[in-house]
């Protein structure tokens, strides 16, 4: 079994691996630092499965996922996130995701998680499956973000970490013309004025952390990073590898 673990910290890559090592005792492992280092190795390399951080530096794991499954749509890749799954995980799992963690519950998940998506079924969380339920039994609107289109929720999520329109052009290599454009798109479907009401509304459902996740944090995460067995906490480290620019995907 070969498994490409994609994420920005080297620590965190370190416990991934440690728990699935213990699991898949035959296993070999990959590892990405950054957007563009993740799809070099699914193109040139191949793996039965991918574990993909949704917020590395560059392209999002939105725009990885997509590009990954148009090459690769039999490869399965399961997402893991500082975000809570109720607010990116069916939008992940409708663009071809095999599974969703949030980087607190992965530990406790991961190793069936990787089991049911080689085995080709899509992981789901108990929490994740009520609120799927809900929304299809449910005549209510959605929340305002859930109308936007994956372009539009990408560059949402861009503003409200404080990127101005101009970065988001330079980073997603658009003109800065087409992004005003989405951003339009994107206060007119919320029923939004400005970029400070767009803000408030992020931070409000938590789309958004308020603050960038630093280094000290993703080594917070990792050294708590529970072991299989659930029953205590390992410290785990690794070299650390500097961060590189890199690109992005379409919706």
């Amino acid at each position: 079994m070969r498994i490409l673990i994609a994420d920005d910290h080297a620590v965190v890559r370190q416990g991934l691996k440690q728990i699935l090592a213990a699991a898949f005792k035959r296993a070999s492992f990959g590892e990405a630092a950054t957007a563009q280092e993740t799809l070099d190795l699914v193109w040139k390399q191949s793996w039965d499965v991918v574990i993909l951080d949704l917020t590395m530096p560059g392209r999002s794991g939105l725009q990885v996922l997509t590009e990954i499954k148009r090459s690769y749509p039999k490869l399965p890749v399961l997402i893991l996130s500082i975000h809570p799954e109720d607010q990116f995980a069916v939008r992940l799992l409708k663009a071809g995701a095999a599974g969703y963690m949030t980087k607190e519950t992965a530990p406790e998940e991961l190793v069936g998680a990787v089991r049911k998506a080689i085995a080709g079924g899509r992981y789901i969380s108990p929490g994740l499956a009520d609120k799927m339920a809900s929304l299809l039994t449910n005549d209510t609107p959605g929340a305002p973000h859930e109308s936007l289109s994956d372009r539009e929720f990408l560059i949402l999520n861009l503003i409200a970490s404080g990127k101005s329109v101009s970065e988001i052009a330079r980073e997603l290599s658009l003109s800065v013309k087409t992004v005003s454009t989405y951003r339009g798109r994107v206060l007119e479907k919320m029923n939004l004025t400005n970029n400070a009401q767009l803000v408030h509304y992020a931070f409000q459902n938590r789309l958004v952390r308020e603050r960038p996740q630093d280094l000290s944090e993703a080594a917070a995460v990792a050294r708590t990073t529970l072991c299989p067995s659930r029953s205590r906490r390992v410290m785990v480290a690794g070299p650390h590898r500097p961060r590189t620019p890199n690109p992005f995907g379409s919706s």
